[in-house]
């Protein structure tokens, strides 16, 4: 009997953190009419730049690390100037009319910066997954529009075909791709994807050898991004310093929740 019934717990438990992991990669699944351009089919290098992202920039400068590790006290310090900032991107109501970068740029911004709004209004928290819906709750607003985090990253971000997003957006974890210590701008988008992905493919936050590689959780929640143009090795072996062999095995590392507060 104590066997089924632990049985049936660790059952539980698995299913749970399924739910929990399909919930993350599958929140917010409307669009609310925001355009989502295939920036495959056409994102050129550079792009004249008619959004000022210069307030968050300056924030990003002073309260991150280069570790990607972010001072929250620093940033409930400078609250007016975040709100300012929100409030311009609160403002804006992008159209087909935007470049691709610009729209990259506006929305990765838009997703970082209102992340750090989320953790600022649940301070002190030990992780972001400790407070209410905060993938799923509509709290970020774009023109008269209503949107959740998770809509701006599965029903915006993703559907512009840009897999390397995954490496710019930050959900203020330790796990997750580092908060980036500058704004995205359309003129330097492309160069500051690049720069991102090839850093964190080779960071420790994967394990990589070339019979054998433990991936971040990313490459497995959203792994179908990852495979459009070929199997999922492909496109780690399009930024890693080591060559992976088509046969290595695959697997992928327990996801670390924690808060990426600098100490």
């Amino acid at each position: 009997m104590k066997k089924l019934i632990l049985s049936f717990i660790i059952l539980i438990s698995g299913a749970c953190m399924f739910a929990s992991c399909n919930l993350i990669s599958s929140a917010g699944l409307n669009s609310k009419g925001l355009p989502t351009p295939d920036v495959s089919e056409g994102s050129s290098a550079n792009a004249e730049q008619i959004l000022d992202h210069g307030t968050w920039d300056n924030l990003l400068k002073k309260h991150v690390r280069e570790s990607g590790m972010v001072d929250y006290k620093g940033f409930k310090n400078d609250r007016a100037k975040l709100d300012e900032y929100l409030k311009m991107l609160s403002s804006q109501e992008p159209t087909e009319q935007w470049s691709n970068n610009e729209l990259l740029a506006y929305y990765i911004n838009l997703y970082n910066a209102y992340t750090v709004d989320l953790i600022l209004n649940n301070y002190p928290t030990k992780s972001i997954k400790d407070i209410d819906s905060p993938w799923t709750k509509e709290f970020v607003k774009v023109g008269d529009t209503e949107i959740s985090l998770g809509g701006i990253e599965n029903s915006v971000l993703r559907k512009m075909n840009e897999p390397r997003i995954h490496f710019a957006i930050n959900c203020a974890s330790i796990s997750c791709p580092k908060l980036l210590n500058e704004a995205y701008t359309a003129d330097k988008v492309e160069e500051q994807l690049e720069r991102v992905t090839r850093e964190f493919v080779n960071s420790d936050k994967n394990e990589i050898t070339e019979n054998s590689v433990k991936l971040s959780s990313i490459f497995d929640w959203y792994k179908k991004d990852f495979k459009e143009n070929g199997a999922l090795i492909d496109y780690v072996n399009q930024y890693s310093e080591t060559r992976i062999n088509s046969g290595a095995s695959v697997s992928f590392k327990e996801y670390d929740w924690n808060l990426n507060e600098a100490k």
